[in-house]
């Protein structure tokens, strides 16, 4: 499998990587947990290295993808999300400082880890300042807890400001 360095980050993974929203979330019932898992570790096998859920896609998505790379967890890296209201995406947003650092401490939690790979915004909150959102994430960063920070659906501006604050992975 041939691999990919996100911009500028020094992070590698995958040319193809596995969204993993569809075990669980927006298309039909959910799959079968153990088949959910082996379809991962299918993944795996054949050079896929990136993987990527949300907490919007239910805790049982990230549980899920947890637990198939738990065995292979230094040779894999995983992204996760934030952004919406209590998880729901049909909640509204909320991309607060403090829910970040809330929705980080539960998805490794979820995910049986202890670093995300890749934190992305799920989508641009205009109730909060995206410097305080990358700040938020930038603290994460320091800590140990998160590798790298990610928008979705950011506009240019929106993204050079986020930058300037913390650098922006991937897009």
């Amino acid at each position: 499998m041939q691999t990919r360095q996100l911009g500028n980050s020094g992070l590698d993974v995958s040319a193809i990587g596995l969204g993993c929203m569809g075990l669980s979330h927006g298309y039909g019932p959910a799959t079968d947990t153990q088949e959910a898992v082996a379809l991962i570790r299918a993944a795996v096998e054949r050079g896929v290295t990136f993987f990527d859920t949300a907490e919007a896609y239910g805790a049982i998505n990230e549980e899920i993808v947890g637990e198939a790379l738990a065995p292979v967890r230094g040779q894999v890296v995983i992204a996760t999300k934030f952004g919406f209201r209590n998880g729901d995406a049909t909640a509204g947003l909320d991309s607060r400082p403090e829910r970040i650092r809330a929705v980080a401490e539960a998805s490794l939690k979820r995910l049986r880890t202890e670093r995300i790979d890749l934190f992305y915004q799920h989508r641009v909150d205009p109730n909060v300042p995206i410097e305080d959102v990358a700040g938020a994430v930038a603290d994460l960063i320091r800590d140990g807890k998160v590798g790298h920070f990610g928008l979705s659906e950011a506009g240019a501006e929106t993204i050079r400001r986020a930058h300037a604050v913390q650098r922006v992975a991937a897009l």
